[in-house]
């Protein structure tokens, strides 16, 4: 009988994106895959990519579970904190009754192994009821997960909850914390964005603590990024839990994967536009500027508009990607005279392939929200980056990014259209930007070596299936 893994993201676009490829992966490597997504998010796989999205295919099917929220048809990611709360207190019995059906259904070999979304716990308390091995995967940074493991710290030691809202702007937040190992002249402001409350019960903070302490359950932690990019964090954790493989960059990694049909399965919760490809391959190399904030990131109208014209005053080529959920309580339109005004030199789609406009050769930079997937994608590209990180770690990675791998430039405090024309001509015009791309091409050659045979990422993935997950 094939090893059987059941396979759990975090149900928001950032995390199924890299666990499906460490799904696709192990189905390449012997194992049957069960991959459960929520309702929620299967329902808009269905729409976004049609029923071949979730068809059941040799060795790898596809299984939901409800995520305990009432029932919506919006294609928008779900509200965060209510999200995970539910899940805390809700994921755990309908779980278990899958990995039952599963159990007990002719079709499946006996699950003999978890992989989970480090932030789905409820997983690790299922596993030890039934005796079943679990690995957890944190699909943040290293440095990301380091800052959640201090969490904790932060409360112990009184700095959170803030006395005060002032004290997000008087100079509080660069307080140093010079006691958080393997991360040197961190701040406060570089940690993740929840720790900027004044309210002591903030779902996010707890919650967090809550995860990080449940991952010493599991077997083994898995981080998708590698050894030489994060060297120091990536030791300190390794001192912190008994088992820390670094297997990124998961898609380079995921190259390996030959079976047309597994290939082919996408995470995308939204449908991709193909027409920018097109439009790139019209483009000269490194002259068009690639702007994303992710799945989750929502600007204001006023925002919206800044950016808009910080990009059009910049006089660059662009394409952007405005999701229909990017702008808060309003469809993102921008004024017909901005259309004109930049009709020959930018593309704005709904959607799209990350990593095949990362790969493409006219792209010079990215604008990004430093969310860690955007962050290793480009990292993996070659690619130079300005920062706008807006909640979570992504205010980590973007200190790491600008100071630590010195490939990013921040754009900080207030968005403004001045600002940002200024950082984009910096980027893919002027001498830093130079300098900026061509450090990030020494960390993409490093990235590249990882992950080839012999590669510290390659050789950990190795030793994670044989020496782990076909071990039990």
């Amino acid at each position: 009988m094939k090893p059987h893994a059941v396979v759990v993201p975090y149900p928001a676009q950032g995390h199924i994106t890299p666990i499906l490829k460490l799904a696709k992966l192990l189905h390449h490597r012997g194992f049957f895959i069960t991959f459960v997504n929520t309702e929620f998010n299967h329902n808009r796989l269905l729409r976004a990519r049609g029923p071949e999205a979730v068809k059941d295919l040799e060795d790898f099917r596809f299984r939901t579970i409800p995520d305990g929220l009432p029932p919506s048809d919006k294609d928008a990611t779900q509200d965060i904190p209510q999200l995970c709360d539910s899940l805390r207190r809700n994921g755990l019995p309908p779980f278990l009754e899958l990995i039952k059906n599963l159990n007990e259904s002719p079709d499946y070999p006996k699950v003999s192994c978890i992989v989970s979304d480090a932030v789905m716990s409820f997983t690790l308390d299922a596993a030890e009821q039934l005796g079943i091995l679990e690995v957890v995967f944190y699909t943040t940074s290293a440095c990301g997960f380091m800052a959640y493991c201090h969490f904790r710290e932060l409360v112990a030691r009184g700095i959170f909850p803030l006395k005060d809202e002032s004290y997000l702007t008087n100079g509080y937040l660069e307080t140093k914390l010079d006691w958080v190992p393997g991360m040197k002249n961190i701040r406060l402001r570089d940690f993740p964005s929840f720790i900027r409350s004044t309210d002591p019960d903030e779902i996010m903070v707890h919650y967090n603590i809550l995860q990080t302490k449940n991952v010493s359950r599991a077997k083994a932690v898995i981080i998708n990024t590698y050894e030489e990019l994060e060297k120091d964090v990536v030791h300190a954790l390794s001192q912190k839990f008994d088992r820390v493989h670094t297997i990124g960059p998961l898609h380079l990694l995921e190259r390996v994967v030959q079976n047309p049909e597994i290939k082919s399965i996408g995470p995308s919760l939204w449908k991709e536009n193909e027409e920018c490809m097109e439009w790139l391959d019209q483009r000269e190399p490194n002259s068009v500027l690639y702007v994303n904030f992710g799945s989750i990131t929502v600007l204001s109208p006023a925002q919206l508009l800044e950016f808009a014209w910080g990009l059009a005053n910049s006089d660059q080529q662009f394409l952007w990607i405005i999701r229909p959920d990017l702008v808060s309580g309003d469809k993102a339109i921008l004024p017909e005279e901005y259309s004109k005004e930049v009709k020959d030199r930018a593309m704005m789609v709904e959607w799209c392939s990350q990593e095949q406009v990362l790969a493409h050769p006219s792209v010079g930079g990215f604008l990004t929200h430093s969310g860690w997937n955007s962050t290793i994608e480009c990292i993996s590209e070659g690619v130079p980056m300005i920062c706008w990180p807006f909640f979570a770690e992504q205010q980590t990675n973007c200190r790491y990014a600008c100071t630590e791998w010195e490939i990013g430039l921040e754009i900080e405090g207030d968005v403004e259209r001045e600002k940002v024309a200024n950082l984009v001509k910096v980027l893919m015009e002027g001498e830093k930007g130079k300098e900026m791309r061509k450090k990030a091409l020494e960390w993409k050659d490093k990235a590249q070596l990882a992950a080839k045979p012999g590669g510290s990422s390659y050789n950990n993935f190795e030793v994670l299936v044989n020496e782990i997950l076909l071990k039990n």
